[in-house]
């Protein structure tokens, strides 16, 4: 998930709009949050990075909201038709952010590279 996250938001065109990306991206982060809560932490990073583009509004913020809102009503709606189970533990364990470390250090990295190309761009 951090990989396509990671490529739809790097394929926003500078002087665009980064409405629809957003909402993407909060739609697969939505999705995976169902397993793995920590997930949701993610979205900061890609909020980061557009403040740093200068792609990220208000209608930005609410798209990534309306994304959660909408993945947060499925599951609600298959949670009372009884197709979806809910998950073995609603509260993940403290102990389980260690195993985001990979991801966390690739979003590190990735944010880290993308700044530098943009130094070197503009010199």
């Amino acid at each position: 998930m951090a990989l396509v996250c990671i490529f739809i938001v790097s394929r926003i065109k500078r002087h665009t709009n980064s409405v629809e990306e957003c909402f993407q991206v909060a739609l697969l982060l939505g999705i995976a949050a169902y397993w793995l809560p920590w997930v949701l932490l993610m979205i900061l990073p890609v909020w980061g990075y557009l403040i740093y583009r200068n792609l990220f509004s208000f209608r930005s913020f609410l798209s990534t909201l309306i994304g959660l809102a909408v993945v947060a009503v499925w599951i609600f709606v298959l949670f009372q038709l009884s197709i979806l189970n809910p998950p073995f533990s609603l509260l993940p364990s403290p102990f389980s952010i260690l195993n985001y470390i990979p991801v966390i250090s690739f979003l590190l990295a990735w944010l880290a590279s993308a700044v530098a190309r943009n130094i070197l761009k503009v010199r």
